[in-house]
C-alpha cells in the first residue's frame, strides 16, 4: 500500500512568515526605543540616561534600516537569498545593545 503523495510545498509561504517575523521584531524595537526615551525624560536628563536613550535610537534606526533592506529583499526575489552572516550578526548585536541599553535607564 502507497502513502498518499504529499502536497507540494508553496514556496511564498516561508518569505512571508520571515516578512512578518521582520515586522513584529521592527515594531518590538520601536516601542522599545519609545519607553527608552521616555524613561530618560521622566527620569531626569541625567548624562548616563541621555547617552543611553539617544545609543537605543541610532540602535533602533540600524535595526530598521536592516530589516527594512531584508523585507525588500524577500519582496524583489521569487527565491531569497539567505541572510548574510555579517547581516545576521548585525541584527543580534544590535537587540543585544538596545536591550543593555534599556537595563541602564532601569537601572
Amino acid at each position: 500500500m502507497s502513502s498518499p503523495a504529499a502536497p507540494d510545498r508553496d514556496p511564498g509561504l516561508q518569505p512571508e512568515r520571515t516578512h512578518l517575523a521582520w515586522r513584529r521584531t521592527t515594531l518590538s524595537a520601536t516601542v522599545a526605543a519609545v519607553l527608552a526615551v521616555r524613561t530618560a525624560l521622566h527620569t531626569g536628563a541625567s548624562p548616563a540616561g541621555a547617552v543611553a536613550a539617544a545609543a537605543c535610537c541610532v540602535l533602533w534606526l540600524t535595526f530598521l534600516t536592516l530589516a527594512h533592506r531584508r523585507i525588500r529583499t524577500l519582496a524583489s526575489a521569487a527565491s531569497p537569498p539567505a541572510l548574510s552572516p555579517a547581516h545576521a550578526t548585525a541584527a543580534a548585536l544590535g537587540t543585544v545593545a538596545m536591550a543593555v541599553c534599556g537595563a541602564v535607564l532601569v537601572l
